[in-house]
């Protein structure tokens, strides 16, 4: 693609950053959809007289940096710097939490459980406990200035 360059000076300056603040607006927008109430809830399922929807948790987390520069204008009108930047990074993250079940008589809500965090959660918990016993079954011994063992 040619792109086609002026040499004429215009009083107008260009924004560099513009296309970077553009695609941070979009990235922006994505996220924003990502963690719509259509996410978390997801279409019903319609089983006879039972409607089924399923929910889910959304975590995001995003961030952005960006930079930009110049150098001094020469007197043809030129510049002799010049630079831009920008960066960013985020991440997006989904587990089911529970399923809304409602027929003709009544509404429950069946929380989805995760067994491997808990297990998860168990093992870590049994290694901080045994290893406080482990220190607390052999006491190290505190020596006072001037004292000997």
């Amino acid at each position: 693609m040619a792109e086609e360059i002026s040499l004429t000076h215009s009083n107008k300056e260009p924004n560099p950053d513009a296309h970077g603040l553009e695609a941070v607006q979009e990235t922006m927008d994505k996220f924003l959809a990502a963690a719509s109430v259509n996410a978390v809830y997801s279409e019903p399922i319609q089983n006879g007289d039972t409607l089924i929807i399923p929910a889910a948790e959304i975590l995001s987390g995003i961030g952005f940096g960006m930079g930009s520069g110049s150098g001094p204008t020469e007197s043809d009108g030129s510049q002799t710097g010049g630079g831009s930047g920008g960066g960013g990074g985020g991440r997006i993250l989904s587990r089911p939490v529970a399923i809304i079940i409602a027929d003709s008589t009544h509404v429950r809500i069946e929380p989805v459980v995760d067994v491997t965090k808990i297990a998860l959660a168990a093992f870590t918990a049994a290694g901080f406990i045994f290893g406080m016993l482990m220190r607390m079954s052999n006491p190290k011994k505190v020596l006072l200035k001037g004292q000997e063992e």
